[in-house]
């Protein structure tokens, strides 16, 4: 009997000294391939060919390993392929540090995103005319430079507020246009992108459509600054992913939105992951701000949180303010009044420019920290 084990396991080792020489000369094939492809700019990867190839090996397969094996090991066989190209071509991401190593600063309007902290505030939806001038007008009081409203808000019930749609984007555009101020509002369909670049200065791409790659590519055709909301359980690898699909098409003013993520957690909306931002400013150059209100969904912690996400690295803070939270029509529990919105600007340690309103918000004690991220 040992002597048989012995046999089997020596033809065991044979086949599988087999196996690998087969999987070097495919590697060989394919670098091979990758330098033809490369030399006639012609794409490196074409996903409906590897599933056609995939399709055939189960449709020859006649076991003992069943399909879903096959496709198993043959799926890792191919995206050990793709590494290979991608670590023959040295692929890096565009938004990548090892590409630029200063932080990218977009000018939007009289104001910039990518240096001193900047503040994003506003109502969640633009609900009438009187609603978004009167926070328009509040707003440009402080001195500040973005407003923020929603136009078309994507629900989890289709029974909520969807927002006003176009009119709302009429309404918030010209409440901006009225107090020198930049929009900023989201957009949830390919086709609506041209429609909202008319009103708005930024380009709001939600959480719920961070994988909508035809959405992204939409908003990458633009020349509008466009702001990407991390999904609520994505990676900080997918969000950067994302943003790479809005760069390609030619569009490099993207900043990116911590707004916390989905977890176990329950006296919070979402939970606000601090160590992306972190993260993100070591990883890529592009700017980096954090929405406080959706990641806690509630009014009484968003000053901790700012003061944490500013900490750490962000260049930005995305806060919704509303004239009369308590009839607001979407997220009434998490926007804050006029008074708790001064508030929460000192708490944070904002403060308003010395030199007019023209000038960036800064805050003193957090820019040691910001200078730390941007050399890491």
């Amino acid at each position: 009997m040992s002597e048989t084990l012995e046999k089997l396991r020596a033809e065991i080792e044979t086949i599988n000294y087999a196996v690998l020489e087969l999987l070097s000369r495919r590697a060989g094939l394919v670098t091979r391939i990758h330098d033809l492809k490369s030399a006639a700019g012609m794409p490196a990867f074409v996903p409906e060919r590897e599933q056609r190839m995939l399709e055939e090996l189960v449709r020859r397969n006649r076991g003992p390993f069943p399909d879903q094996t096959i496709r198993h090991l043959f799926k890792e066989i191919f995206q050990a392929s793709v590494a290979l190209q991608d670590a023959e071509a040295g692929r890096v991401l565009k938004t990548s540090r090892a590409r630029q190593s200063g932080d990218l600063r977009i000018q939007i309007g009289d104001a910039v995103i990518g240096g001193a902290p900047v503040v994003v505030a506003g109502p969640c939806s633009v609900e009438s005319e009187e609603q978004i001038e009167s926070a328009a007008a509040f707003v440009a009081s402080l001195g500040l430079r973005f407003l923020r409203g929603g136009a078309f808000k994507p629900r989890s019930s289709p029974y909520s507020f969807q927002g006003l749609g176009p009119l709302g984007l009429e309404l918030l555009g010209r409440a901006a246009r009225r107090h020198g101020l930049c929009a900023v509002t989201e957009v949830v369909d390919p086709r609506h992108v041209d429609l909202v670049c008319q009103h708005a200065h930024v380009l709001q791409v939600g959480a719920r459509n961070m994988y909508n790659y035809e959405l992204l590519r939409e908003v990458g055709r633009t020349r509008t600054p466009v702001l990407l909301k991390r999904g609520l359980s994505a990676t900080v690898d997918e969000l950067l992913w994302s943003a790479e699909y809005v760069v390609l098409e030619g569009n490099e003013q993207v900043i990116l939105c911590e707004r916390g993520i989905r977890t176990y957690e329950t006296q919070t909306r979402n939970t606000l992951d601090v160590s992306a931002v972190a993260l993100l400013r070591q990883r890529t150059f592009l700017p980096v701000v954090v929405d406080v209100s959706h990641a806690a969904g509630r009014r009484d912690i968003l000053a901790p949180l700012g003061r944490a996400a500013l900490a750490a690295g962000a260049q930005g803070l995305m806060v919704e303010v509303h004239p009369c939270p308590a009839v607001a029509r979407s997220d009434a529990e998490q926007q804050l009044d006029y008074a708790e919105f001064e508030r929460f600007l000192e708490e944070v340690g904002l403060r308003r420019p010395a030199h007019g309103a023209d000038q960036p918000w800064s805050a003193p004690e957090i820019e040691a920290p910001l200078r730390q991220a941007s050399a890491g």
